[in-house]
C-alpha cells in the first residue's frame, strides 16, 4: 500500500508520513522543498519516495496525478499543504492571499478529484484532507484562511455524502485541529493564544480517523467545544469572538 502526502516536508505532513510507515504503508513526499524532503526520506528510508511539486501550480498538480495514476498501489491521498496569513483584509498581500487560495484550495481540489476518480474505478481507497476547526467559522484577521478552510470542509463533506449514496468503499475525511506546534505560526506571523497540540498526537488521530471513516476529525475535546458552540450561538456573535480570539494572536 502506498500513500501520498502532500505538504510532508514538515509538521503535520511529516508527521502523518512518520505515522503511515510505522503502520505499513509506503509513501511517496510531496513538497517544493527538495532539501527538506530529503531529510525525511533520509529518516523514512526504503518505504519513502520523494517528488518535489509545488502545489500552488495547477499545471504541476496536473502533472502529479499524470505520473501517479496508473500505480494501482496508491491508495491513500493526503492533501496536507497550505499555510496562513495574519492582518486585516485590506492590508494583507493580494499576491500572498491568492498564493493561498491556489495551496489551500484549488490544489486540493484537483487531487482530490482526480486520485478520487482513479479510486472510485477501483472502489478502494482514502482521502484525507487537511482542513482546520477554522473550516467551521468566519475568521476576522485570517479572513481567506479561514476562508479556504470552508472550502476544504464544505467539499469533503459533500463528496462524503455522495460516496455514502454510491456504497461506495472509497472512504473522505476532513482533519479540523485547532492550533498544532508546527511553522504555521512562524509562516502566518501569529503567535497561538491557547497551548498548541503535538503535531504527531495530531498525525495518529488523523490516520486512525481517516481508516474508520470519519468524516470530520476533531482533535482534543476543546476544540470539539468549539465546533458544538457553532450550534447554539448566532454566527455574529461567534464572528465577534473570533476577531478577539485572533487579535490575541497578532
Amino acid at each position: 500500500m502506498k500513500a501520498l502526502v502532500t505538504g510532508a516536508s514538515s509538521g503535520i505532513g511529516r508527521d502523518i508520513a512518520r505515522v503511515l510507515v510505522t503502520r505499513g504503508w509506503d509513501v511517496i513526499l510531496v513538497a517544493r522543498r527538495a532539501d527538506r524532503l530529503m531529510d525525511i526520506k533520509k529518516e523514512l528510508g526504503k518505504h519513502a519516495r520523494c517528488v518535489r511539486c509545488d502545489v500552488s501550480h495547477t499545471d504541476e498538480c496536473k502533472k502529479l496525478h499524470e505520473v501517479l495514476q496508473n500505480d494501482d498501489e496508491i491508495q491513500m491521498l493526503v492533501n496536507c499543504a497550505g499555510f496562513g496569513l495574519c492582518g486585516n483584509f485590506t492590508d494583507t498581500s493580494l499576491d500572498d492571499e491568492l498564493k493561498m487560495v491556489e495551496t489551500n484550495v484549488v490544489a486540493v481540489h484537483i487531487l482530490t478529484k482526480l486520485f478520487l476518480q482513479d479510486f472510485v474505478k477501483r472502489n478502494r481507497g482514502y482521502i484525507l484532507n487537511v482542513a482546520s476547526i477554522a473550516g467551521f467559522f468566519s475568521g476576522p484577521l485570517m479572513a481567506t484562511y479561514y476562508a479556504t478552510k470552508n472550502y476544504v470542509v464544505s467539499l469533503t463533506g459533500a463528496v462524503y455524502e455522495e460516496l455514502k449514496r454510491k456504497n461506495s468503499r472509497v472512504c473522505i475525511s476532513a482533519l479540523c485541529p485547532g492550533p498544532v506546534d508546527t511553522e504555521f505560526s512562524d509562516v502566518a506571523h501569529v503567535s497561538f493564544a491557547t497551548a498548541p497540540l503535538d503535531s504527531k498526537t495530531v498525525a495518529e488521530q488523523a490516520v486512525d480517523g481517516v481508516m474508520n471513516g470519519k468524516l470530520y476529525i476533531v482533535p482534543s475535546a476543546k476544540i470539539k467545544g468549539l465546533k458544538l458552540a457553532k450550534r447554539f450561538l448566532p454566527d455574529k456573535l461567534i464572528t465577534h469572538f473570533c476577531y478577539n480570539f485572533q487579535k490575541r494572536k497578532k
